[in-house]
Order: structure tokens, then C-alpha cells, then sequence
């Protein structure tokens, strides 16, 4: 793979305010009641759409040590064909779905709106929405800077 000029931590200010908005998000997440694993399926489900290894490498790390089961991680590309995933987490990944395509989709569809804001209150929806948002520009930033994956013990 080429090396390229990474474009994250080399630029601290835009870097920080990044880290800042995810923090912001994860704290209104937090507010709101969602479940940090729903937040850590977003994650995954944007960055296996992205192509981003950093990002799944690092959110699968971090999806496991919180007790996320290794089984629905290996088939989280296919959770519509199991019944593995809670009606919340179904409609969490059909939004990052459509959050993350939107520029093929050109909308996120009635349906999944009209079933997300079914089963998540205003607040919920609202972070789970910025969740899908600044993990999709993590995913651009780190593919685009093919960033590498950090060292870890198998």
C-alpha cells in the first residue's frame, strides 16, 4: 500500500475539534440513553461500508472488550438475515446505511426514518445520526490517509 500524507494528527486543530465532536456525540448519546454498543454497530456497519480497516479494526477492538459478541460481528454485513440483532439495533443500521449512501440513495427513505424515530426517542435518533455522521468522516479521513493499523497482540 503507498504511504500518504496522513491528514489527521498532523493538523491538530481540525484533529482536536474532530475529537471534540465525537465526544459530543458520544456524550449526548449518553444523555439520551442510548446503548453503547448500538453506538459501537453504527460504527462498524459505516466503516464496513467505507472500506475503512483502521476504523473497523478499532471499533471491533473496542465492541468486544465491552462484551459485544464476536458472532454478530462476523455477520454484521449480513444482520438483515439473522435475528441476532434487537429491533433497536435493526433500525440503527438501516439508518447508517442510508446515512452512509447517501450519495447513491439521494435521501435517507421514509421508511427507515419512519422506523428509527419508532423506536428511538428525538433525543436518541438525534445522536444516533451525529454517530453516523462523525464516524463517516473518521472513515474518509483514514482511508483517504490509508492510515495503518496500530500494533496489537492476536
Amino acid at each position: 500500500m503507498t504511504e500518504r500524507i496522513h491528514v489527521g494528527k498532523r493538523v491538530p486543530e481540525i484533529y482536536q475539534a474532530m475529537a471534540k465532536l465525537q465526544a459530543e456525540v458520544e456524550k449526548a448519546a449518553t444523555n439520551a440513553g442510548v446503548d453503547q454498543k448500538i453506538l459501537e454497530l453504527v460504527k462498524m456497519r459505516s466503516s464496513q461500508i467505507n472500506h475503512c480497516a483502521f476504523c473497523l479494526d478499532m471499533h471491533s477492538h473496542d465492541a468486544v472488550q465491552m462484551g459485544e459478541s464476536p458472532r454478530r460481528l462476523f455477520v454484521l454485513q449480513g444482520w438483515r438475515e439473522t435475528e441476532l440483532f434487537t429491533e433497536q439495533e435493526r433500525a440503527a443500521l438501516a439508518l447508517t446505511e442510508a446515512i452512509t449512501n447517501v450519495a447513491t440513495l439521494h435521501e435517507v427513505p421514509d421508511d427507515v426514518y419512519d422506523e428509527a424515530t419508532r423506536v428511538f426517542s428525538e433525543e436518541q435518533y438525534r445522536a444516533i445520526v451525529w454517530e453516523a455522521i462523525a464516524i463517516n468522516s473518521w472513515n474518509r479521513m483514514c482511508v483517504t490517509s490509508h492510515a495503518p493499523l496500530p500494533e496489537r497482540a492476536e
